[in-house]
């Protein structure tokens, strides 16, 4: 295929903190295999040094500026953000949250799916039981970084934290999930704790059930979080399409995570949907200091994440094949890595996954709703 023919897509790299490095490298593996497979889009690569590492020697999670250098790329990869010697108030709020904030990416895209061969917790569960996919709304709410102290160091010292749910910001997206649910013909689930969050979740709820007028085809449900918490470990089949809020979402998508194998197979992408900024992909088990630099970190969720950037980039019968590539790894038992039971090294996984990974595309089916994206 002529040179000029061929699609350059520039990725940023923030491989972060902990096992950042080990499963960015990883993942950026897939990737380039992907692409050199294809034949018809080739990615360009440029790594940031910015994380916990980078605010003890300069003071700060990131440069100024940064964003404004983000910005030209077509999608960021992250690897994983906190380290034991900063407060993780801080590596948050001083790299993950201002990108996904300051880039607008407003919905956190987590699949929640038991694939075959990967462990649960669950006793006589199948993958056609936990197969979900929750939308988190990622810019505001429990999130928005409002708030401050009262007579700070006194014995009546007072803490503020005021979530802000906007209009604009619950029906966005809210909205956007009833699109995914009827895009994949799936019903759509509303969390929130209106019985409590007397302004917040109530807001939350009628703007829910505002839009939900415009979708009388969807099949909808509504519960309080801590029942749907319940119901996730009782009756996981309820749920397909779920919406929630900042807070609500990061929590039950851990719980999620343990249901469908543990963090290790966690995958996520922050999403501007209008890509009018690039968007973000993240795995979210987190930096795992304890483990880091032992080379047995699980890959895994790391090249889900970059099945997730490869299907907004516009190739979703590739990120189905990368799936089905984790799937058979996991299925066939050849390299388990150990937080699945197994012995395998970060690289060996990797390398099973490649082993398994098609020539092209079209010999893998639709995986409905397998981290479906906007730009698919």
């Amino acid at each position: 295929m002529p040179a000029e023919s061929i699609t350059t897509h520039r990725v940023a790299l923030i491989p972060g903190d902990g096992i950042g490095p080990e499963v960015i490298a990883e993942g950026r593996r897939v990737l380039e295999e992907v692409a050199r497979r294809d034949g018809r889009f080739r990615f360009s690569f440029t790594a940031f040094p910015w994380g916990s590492e980078y605010y003890l020697e300069h003071g700060r999670m990131m440069p100024k500026g940064a964003l404004q250098e983000l910005g030209g790329f077509d999608a960021i990869y992250l690897g994983a953000v906190g380290d034991p010697r900063i407060p993780d108030h801080i590596t948050l709020r001083g790299l993950l949250l201002p990108i996904r904030q300051g880039f607008d990416q407003y919905v956190n895209l987590r699949p929640i799916r038991l694939l075959r061969g990967a462990p649960t917790p669950l006793r006589d569960r199948s993958p056609s039981d936990i197969n979900m996919l929750f939308i988190r709304e990622n810019s505001e709410g429990e999130y928005a970084g409002q708030g401050g102290f009262l007579f700070e160091g006194t014995p009546q010292e007072v803490a503020l934290q005021t979530a802000v749910f906007s209009r604009r910001g619950v029906e966005r997206v809210i909205r956007y999930a009833f699109e995914q649910a009827r895009r994949l013909g799936w019903s759509l689930t509303s969390v929130s704790k209106g019985n409590a969050l007397n302004y917040s979740a109530v807001f939350w709820d009628r703007v829910f059930h505002e839009v939900a007028r415009d979708y009388p085809d969807v099949e909808t449900h509504s519960y309080l979080v801590d029942a749907a918490a319940l119901y996730m470990v009782r009756n996981p089949e309820r749920y397909r399409v779920v919406v929630a809020s900042n807070l609500f979402g990061d929590i039950l998508t851990d719980l999620g995570a343990a249901l469908a194998g543990g963090l290790g197979l966690a995958a996520g992408a922050n999403l501007n949907p209008e890509q009018r900024f690039p968007s973000m992909f993240e795995p979210i088990h987190g930096s795992a200091p304890d483990i880091a630099g032992k080379g047995i970190a699980n890959p895994m969720a790391t090249i889900w994440t970059g099945a997730l950037l490869l299907q907004h980039l516009g190739y979703p019968g590739w990120h189905n094949a990368v799936l089905s590539a984790i799937e058979h790894a996991l299925a066939s038992g050849a390299a388990l890595p150990p937080d699945l039971g197994g012995t395998a090294g970060t690289r060996q996984v990797t390398d099973a996954v490649l082993a398994a990974l098609p020539e092209r595309p079209g010999l893998v089916a639709y995986i409905a709703g397998a981290g479906s994206s906007a730009g698919a």
